[in-house]
């Protein structure tokens, strides 16, 4: 029988059902609970906004999201959101989704800490950036109501969570601290590690090998 939430029922598919367990084996408690409630603050955003997502390719983009932040897929030389992105998309496709869906997954997964460019993509793009924004930044909040993020909550608990999520971030990122630059994500490592030097950008232009 689907499990409904808040008004969200989660598909009740093989490939929903894989999806979880992959996730679930792969992730701790933060990060399993954290990436369900994406999914379905997406979704009550969406829905809001008159927005019609593809409940399982949101589901995979909410699950995966920060599939890159676990010891299973983490890779040590690109951004923790490409890991992620690359094991939707690898997924997807070898359970008989098309190249164009497994590719709007890999997008939400890429782009979900890139602010304002995943929504004016598919809508399956932006459902994953809309429920990362709700559950790590309380952004529009106003537009899922109470009972809404109550009965949310109540299936998947946040305990803590603006402590744990920021070190699920930090343990992910600090064995490739030059993956962070040009991202929000090298404010987590400037923040908990005292000996971390961003990029100057605008360095980086001035001292380019081009002459004058």
């Amino acid at each position: 029988m689907p499990e409904t939430i808040a008004g969200i029922t989660i598909p009740d598919t093989e490939l929903v059902r894989q999806a979880t367990s992959l996730v679930r084996e792969s992730a701790d408690d933060t990060i399993f609970h954290h990436s369900r409630r994406v999914f379905l603050w997406g979704m009550l955003k969406s829905a809001a906004r008159g927005i019609e997502v593809d409940p399982e390719l949101a589901y995979v983009g909410g699950l995966f999201h920060d599939l890159g932040l676990t010891p299973a897929y983490a890779t040590t030389d690109r951004r923790f959101e490409l890991d992620g992105a690359e094991a939707a998309r690898g997924f997807l496709l070898e359970h008989g989704r098309s190249e164009e869906e497994a590719r709007n997954v890999w997008l939400a997964i890429s782009l979900h800490t890139t602010p304002e460019v995943p929504l004016h993509l598919a809508p399956e793009v932006g459902v994953v950036t809309l429920g990362v924004e709700t559950d790590v930044l309380g952004l529009d909040l106003d537009e899922i109501t109470g009972a809404q993020r109550a009965e949310v909550v109540a299936a998947h608990p946040r305990p803590d969570f603006k402590n744990r999520i920021l070190k699920a971030f930090h343990e992910g990122m600090v064995h490739r601290p030059d993956t962070t630059f040009g991202t929000m994500n090298d404010d987590v490592l400037a923040h908990f590690d005292p000996s971390f030097r961003r990029k100057d950008f605008v360095e980086i232009i001035r001292n380019n090998p081009w002459p004058e």
